[in-house]
């Protein structure tokens, strides 16, 4: 088991690629703690992840519930080994309609969440034996998708972010990110019956033929996590099946 005892917490984490990377780090022996913003969803996909997870609910774009999390799971669980920034939201709106009360919510979410947990987290440890901490970034953060500049601006950030970080704590704590391409979640599946995602056009545009799947960034996340990857830091997986190297079109 590649993270047997180790406290992991996994943001955004009830369903979707959250979800995938909390049931694989518990099946390599961590201890989880699952975050939503409320605390009965928490509390349920803990239960349903097995008796060692944790359900914290807390509301990550404000610095009350990033205290939250972190304090909480330090007096459960004793400390944070690892912290997977997971919780975002997406924002598809032209850029001239997009008001600035929906680019602040997607930056509170996307960007300001990811900061406040990683700080909290790094000075716990910092202070201790040390940490991973791993970002969830995306695909826009490298490609200029129109329609999504919040989201894009956000993701691009996170990448810097976690690029600073990396060399600022190390090397107790090691900071990389992962950016997903397109990946076939629940989230996606509803896209798709509503008629607004072509999936068979994103398969002939992606060089491997296929959207990912959150179980194939999930055993991404379980490596750069492990000491497998004690070696890197500062980096950004992209997992996106050639999407990038193909180009932008």
């Amino acid at each position: 088991m590649k993270l047997k005892g180790q406290v992991a917490i996994v943001t955004g984490s009830s369903r979707g690629i959250g979800r995938a990377v909390a049931e694989a780090f518990a099946r390599e022996g961590a201890r989880v703690v699952i975050n939503s913003r409320d605390q009965k969803t928490a509390a349920l996909a803990a239960t349903e992840l097995g008796e060692e997870a944790v359900g914290i609910g807390a509301d990550l774009a404000t610095e009350a519930g990033a205290e939250a999390l972190i304090g909480e799971t330090i007096r459960r669980c004793g400390r944070v080994d690892i912290l997977v920034n997971n919780a975002g939201m997406p924002m598809v709106r032209p850029t001239l309609e997009l008001t600035l009360e929906e680019w602040q919510r997607v930056l509170d979410l996307n960007l300001t969440g990811p900061f406040l947990c990683a700080q909290k987290a790094a000075a716990s440890m910092l202070g201790g034996e040390g940490g991973v901490i791993l970002n969830m970034a995306s695909l826009t953060a490298f490609a200029p998708f129109p329609r999504r500049l919040a989201y894009a601006a956000s993701k691009a950030a996170l990448v810097m972010m976690t690029r600073i970080m990396a060399v600022e704590w190390a090397p107790k704590v090691r900071v990389n990110a992962i950016a997903p391409g397109f990946i076939f979640t629940d989230f996606t599946k509803e896209l798709v019956a509503e008629g607004r995602l072509d999936v068979e056009a994103l398969k002939r545009r992606t060089p491997q033929g296929r959207l990912g799947s959150p179980d194939e960034v999930a055993r991404a996340a379980v490596f750069l996590a492990s000491d497998d990857a004690g070696f890197i830091t500062g980096e950004t997986l992209v997992i996106d099946g050639g999407w990038l190297a193909y180009g932008f079109t």
